[in-house]
């Protein structure tokens, strides 16, 4: 499976339209736009998963710098989610 980030959204991207530009390239598991916990909106990027890696890689390379809703998309794989250190204080 191939992870891939998808960044420089228009906000009022859905993730129907992300899925269909995707699809083009292989079969799509996944679509998550971000959101913001507070208010909800978009953030500006998503992540795509696609079934096997050939097809991410060619949806990355056939998709990266293309347009979507007036804006050029940044897209390459994701990378993995680094762990983050907890905040505030202990509790001893």
């Amino acid at each position: 499976m191939k992870n891939v980030y998808v960044g420089n959204l228009n906000l009022s991207t859905t993730e129907e339209q992300l899925r269909t530009s995707f699809e083009v390239y292989g079969q799509v598991d996944k679509v998550n736009i971000v959101r913001d916990q507070d208010s909800g909106l978009a953030r500006g990027f998503a992540f795509v998963e696609m079934t096997n890696d050939p097809e991410g890689e060619k949806a990355i390379a056939g998709l990266n710098g293309t347009s979507l809703e007036g804006n050029a998309l940044n897209v390459n794989e994701a990378r993995p989610k680094s762990p983050r250190a907890k905040s505030g204080r202990s509790r001893s």
